[in-house]
């Protein structure tokens, strides 16, 4: 039977009784349901929330993004919730790859945009699809292979003899030789984890091209084993040029094992399942895109974590880490990252601003700025916050700006409000 899949936004209710599926709204099964509200349970104990769970008919999905596959095969697809209105679930899912593109470090044009454009499938199948590719460019140049020293007994002499075991040879086995010598394998600790991450692509995956590519990968590494130290391969994954061309696979293979940014799925079952709070990855493309931006000499610390908001028994307490902090010579500015729709037009709620944020950044301006410079909030951008709010003056020379951030275009508008250090632009011929 396949799967049923179910795809809605942030902030989409999800219920078990009939309703006119859309983004925002969307029936399961009870089974997926009931499984949902114990994940959520889960989250709660570890001091986050998956979602809001009404009575027991409805539930609110909070500020996650990614595939969750339920025990009954139920797979519910949650993708950032970019506009306020409408909203196409094929844009929606572009921009969540380019967003985790960003946080793995990887540019889109490693992976290709027709990979992000074409393939018009949840984000867990999308992410298969980019591993197994990039296993198959791998095993394709040649996998890393490394001597290892084995301990044999042989009818005849190979490598070096082992005196203290032949001297203590049974009788009539003195034909026999104990020696130790080396041999050329592929059992490594980068290979054994890309076995394992391959072994559960081939039994989660529900693609069939993903399914025939893995299954033919799988033949091709059958004599190689699956890791079973994981945490211990990952610390030992070498990172010297022999192995450069390791490093386009790395990043989807911690993803598919949990080693990289995802919630993992605490429980009796754990399914292709991948999570990532938007927060998070909001405010990596914004790093990550600022990086490009600023020039090579600037100082950007992701989070800031050198001040304190006051110091009690001679000792700093409550630490103060705004998401990015730059400096410049004798220049610094503080931003933070939010992920949040605003209304411009909406004066009246103060555009949809929290005033609990604003304290923050007060905090950060006077400890980080010592009171005077300019502080920015960073927005997503919207048809509803379209171009920068007017300033904010705390007073004593110190400003905060409301900026958005466009998605689609890459782009921070009213960026020169900032003065930020700006790389020149290349000139083009």
């Amino acid at each position: 039977m396949k799967p049923k899949r179910v795809s809605v936004r942030e902030h989409a209710w999800l219920c078990t009784e009939p309703v006119n599926a859309s983004l925002d709204c969307a029936q399961v099964t009870e089974s997926a349901f009931d499984y949902l509200c114990r994940l959520s349970e889960t989250f709660s104990r570890g001091g986050a929330r998956l979602a809001m769970v009404e009575g027991r008919r409805r539930l609110k999905i909070e500020n996650f993004v990614g595939v969750v596959q339920t025990p009954c095969g139920t797979i519910v697809e949650i993708v950032p919730k970019h506009h306020a209105d409408g909203g196409s679930l094929a844009k929606a899912r572009v921009l969540l790859r380019k967003l985790l593109l960003a946080q793995l470090d990887l540019p889109a044009r490693d992976v290709g945009a027709a990979a992000l454009q074409l393939f018009d499938a949840p984000l867990s199948e999308w992410v298969l699809r980019q591993f197994l590719l990039a296993l198959d460019a791998l095993v394709t140049r040649g996998l890393r292979f490394e001597y290892q020293q084995v301990q044999d007994e042989l009818p005849f002499l190979r490598g070096r003899l082992d005196l203290s075991l032949q001297l203590r040879q049974r009788p009539g086995c003195s034909h026999r030789f104990h020696v130790r010598h080396d041999v050329y394998l592929p059992d490594r600790p980068e290979n054994r984890l890309l076995k394992l991450a391959l072994e559960r692509v081939r039994t989660s995956t529900q693609d069939p091209e993903n399914w025939r590519l893995a299954q033919e990968l799988s033949h091709r590494l059958v004599e190689i084993p699956a890791s079973k130290q994981v945490d211990r391969d990952f610390r030992h994954w070498g990172t010297n040029r022999l192995l450069a061309h390791y490093r386009q696979v790395k990043p989807w293979c911690e993803l598919i094992l949990n080693q990289h940014m995802p919630l993992a799925l605490a429980g009796d079952y754990e399914g292709m399942s991948l999570l990532f709070p938007m927060e998070k990855l909001f405010e990596r493309f914004v790093v990550h895109w600022l990086r490009r931006t600023l020039v090579q000499g600037a100082d950007m610390r992701t989070p800031a974590r050198s001040s304190s908001l006051c110091d009690h028994q001679q000792r700093p307490i409550f630490q103060l880490e705004p998401d990015i902090y730059v400096v410049d010579g004798i220049r610094h500015w503080v931003l933070d990252t939010k992920w949040k729709l605003l209304d411009a037009g909406n004066r009246k709620d103060k555009y949809g601003l929290s005033q609990g944020d604003f304290y923050q950044l007060f905090a950060y301006g006077q400890k980080y700025l010592k009171g005077s410079g300019t502080l920015a909030l960073i927005y997503p951008r919207t048809t509803a916050f379209s171009a920068p709010l007017d300033h904010f003056d705390f007073g004593g020379g110190l400003s905060l700006e409301v900026l958005p951030f466009d998605l689609d275009r890459e782009e921070l508008l009213g960026m020169e409000r900032l003065g930020l250090p700006e790389r020149a632009p290349r000139l083009v011929a």
